[in-house]
């Protein structure tokens, strides 16, 4: 390791050859300001916002990919000539820009307005008439695009780039470049897969989850509706973000306080679902070893990515698991088993869901998701929504008392919570696959092999005798290459989790915003992970199957793992979808 001797702004460091003047920067405690930059994924220096001076150099460098080579290098990051060129870079940004601030999704939480108030900018000094208006996209279920507020920095391009799908691109040149689809299609016209990575790494508000808690509102004040939520498993670890609480807060009794005083008659907790699902998938996992049925097994929670395989591998789609998620399971059950249990029709029953997900926009509309004409869940939003719902009801967030869950469908399992972080549905599912093959109650529940945030996981387990090979892979790029594997008849797994996000639920596209400065240098997945991680050690229950309220609807209701109800209310099908 080649150590240099540098200075920055008249101070002498020492740091590796070929850092990056950013990389540097930040970890001395010196902030360079960026608008493209996405560690690893979007290092193009196209926003010149970055800007240094380096001695010696004919021009000013883009800190975000100038690697230090020599030593003695020496850098200015605030010089008057610098300030002044990123103050001007900002006006010429604003003079093609949407300015209508105070109407915009993201006002407060854009990076390019914080940089402008930063900077002093007057957003009149270049404005060459009136405000840009370029068509917006309301096409989809899950988002809306509005290009009129785009900078083209191009770290949407990047998201969908890693998220193998790459449905978006730089169309036209010079003043007429716009982000878009090929032929400037509607993204709904497009194979999108609704993942929403472009919206949390979007600066401004270009790309912004489709806003539904008008929906929730309307229907929470409605005296002839019975509104239910529930809240996935990730959600209590990343809602305390949208209140300035440190990353990685486990909010699930305050969120539980906040979701009552906004009016919910009943407020659930998705790890029921997710309990659920480990039981009807885990009995198909194992009829399907022990009937020759389809193998691998994959994972089926992640609606981004069924969508994935149904555009791009539907040859493979005897593969999926046919159980719902979580989400629509737990919708299915508050409609039929909840329904009967409380005398209430079912029809006037409206399920909000929040999710970490804004696919999950596009599952709850899905075929083949409901009963009777009716969905499982007609509402979904977002951590987001919730969090503008909250603030929107004067709820003072982090003054909450704790408050728990709602008994029937309100005791979640450690299995449950931890299908928030990539490894979380193998490991739940492994917990009870061991049990029901061994016929005992094992105590080590701890399948540490597929924790963590590593492109591909593997691992062995010797089950009753059996041996079983997983493999556990989050990000669709990577799902690819699985996939690949199994079309070439060379995979060697009897069971593959996969989620969309790259990290799983903890890194959805519908999870709290954050800055690129945050994003480059803090591991959100990680610290995110880590609280649901600690919320499962706390749990009484850490197995899907130990859940009394699991046991209870199966022996007053669906009977068995796998039943005839069972399947009609908890299981569905794929479609192949034309590109």
């Amino acid at each position: 390791m080649e150590m240099l001797n540098i200075k920055i702004n008249g101070k002498d460091y020492q740091v590796e050859k070929n850092t990056t003047i950013l990389e540097a920067c930040h970890k001395f405690g010196i902030r360079v300001p960026t608008l493209c930059y996405l560690k690893e994924i979007n290092e193009i220096g196209a926003c010149r916002m970055c800007l240094c001076e380096v001695k010696g150099a004919r021009s000013l460098v883009a800190a975000c990919v100038y690697p230090i080579d020599r030593e003695g290098t020496e850098i200015f990051t605030n010089t008057p000539q610098i300030r002044k060129y990123r103050k001007m870079n900002l006006e010429l940004l604003l003079s093609n820009h949407d300015k209508k601030c105070l109407s915009c999704p993201k006002n407060t939480n854009c990076e390019l307005q914080k940089l402008c108030v930063e900077y002093g900018v007057n957003e009149k000094k270049y404005l060459g008439g009136e405000d840009p208006i370029r068509k917006e996209d309301h096409s989809t279920l899950h988002l809306v695009r509005n290009n009129n507020k785009c900078i083209l920095c191009r770290r949407c391009v990047a998201a969908c780039k890693q998220q193998y799908v790459s449905v978006i691109g730089a169309n036209n040149r010079g003043f007429d470049s716009m982000i878009g689809c090929a032929f400037d299609q509607e993204l709904d016209n497009v194979a999108c897969v609704s993942c929403g990575q472009c919206t949390v790494v979007c600066p401004t508000g270009a790309l912004v989850e489709r806003d539904d808690t008008d929906k929730v509102f309307e229907a929470i004040a409605d005296p002839t509706k019975h509104v239910v939520v529930h809240t996935a498993p990730s959600i209590r670890a990343t809602l305390g973000e949208c209140f300035d609480m440190p990353i990685g807060s486990n909010v699930k009794g305050k969120m539980v306080a906040a979701l009552k005083m906004l009016g919910f008659d009943k407020v659930f907790d998705t790890n029921f679902g997710a309990d659920l699902t480990i039981m009807e998938e885990g009995t198909e996992f194992i009829q399907r070893v022990q009937n020759g049925g389809t193998l691998p097994m994959i994972t089926s929670c992640s609606p981004g990515w069924i969508k994935f395989c149904e555009y791009y591998y539907p040859d493979l789609i005897p593969h999926l698991s046919t159980c719902k998620s979580p989400q629509q399971m737990q919708g299915a059950m508050i409609k039929s088993y909840y329904a009967e249990k409380t005398g209430i029709n079912p029809k006037d029953i409206v399920v909000v869901s929040v999710m970490p997900c804004i696919a999950k926009k596009f599952e709850i509309k899905r075929d083949d998701q409901g009963r009777d004409g009716m969905p499982d869940n007609d509402i979904s939003i977002s951590t987001r929504e919730l969090a503008k719902m909250i603030k929107t009801a004067g709820i003072q967030f982090t003054d909450l008392p704790d408050e728990d869950f709602d008994p029937i469908m309100g005791i979640g399992t450690g299995a449950g919570t931890i299908f928030g972080a990539t490894g979380g549905v193998m490991e739940a599912a492994l917990r009870t696959v061991a049990d029901v093959l061994t016929g005992e109650d094992l105590k080590d529940v701890d399948y540490k092999e597929v924790r963590g945030t590593e492109d591909i996981k593997e691992a062995t387990y010797n089950i009753a005798g059996k041996e079983v090979k997983v493999a556990v892979t989050s990000g669709l790029k990577n799902a690819a290459k699985l996939l690949d594997q199994i079309r070439a008849g060379e995979s060697p797994y009897q069971f593959i989790e996969v989620m969309c996000c790259p990290g799983g639920c903890v890194n959805g596209g519908g999870q709290p915003i954050q800055p690129g400065h945050v994003r480059n240098f803090t591991d959100l997945k990680a610290l995110r992970a880590k609280a649901l991680y600690e919320d499962d050690l706390a749990l009484t229950y850490r197995k899907s199957h130990e859940n009394p309220e699991i046991k209870a609807i199966y022996d007053e209701y669906l009977e068995k793992p796998g039943s005839h109800l069972a399947h009609e209310l908890l299981h569905t099908s794929y479609v192949e979808r034309k590109r």
